[in-house]
């Protein structure tokens, strides 16, 4: 079973910046298409961004503009830069594939102060 595990989420004020990253314990890494979601309290798991194995990104319109996905393939571990945080963006952060396993890691939190 693969193994996620996120880290980076802090608490930072408004307008802040965070770089979460995601380590998977997976040897075909590299060739997935990989997502990070987003879950707020009493909302459901959203996906925000993806990136495929060749390094095309997309993104949820909530977050476009202000975060960049990313991937180290030798790592096995994929990035995600938020630039210009708001409060909506405060939430438990996870990676995936995309679509999803059915196995989640911890995630990590994000909290964004106004």
């Amino acid at each position: 079973q693969v193994q996620l595990m996120e880290s980076g989420g802090d608490l930072v004020e408004a307008g802040g910046s965070l770089r979460l990253s995601c380590v998977a314990s997976t040897s075909v890494f590299a060739i997935l298409h990989m997502g990070w979601y987003r879950q707020s309290p009493g909302k459901q798991r959203e996906l925000v961004a993806s990136i495929t194995s060749g390094g095309t990104s997309t993104y949820a319109d909530s977050v476009k503009s202000r975060f960049t996905i990313s991937r180290d393939n030798a790592k096995k571990t994929v990035y995600l830069q938020m630039n210009i945080l708001e409060p909506e963006d405060t939430a438990v952060y996870y990676c995936n594939k995309y679509p999803s396993w059915s196995n989640w890691g911890q995630g990590t939190q994000v909290t964004v102060s106004s």
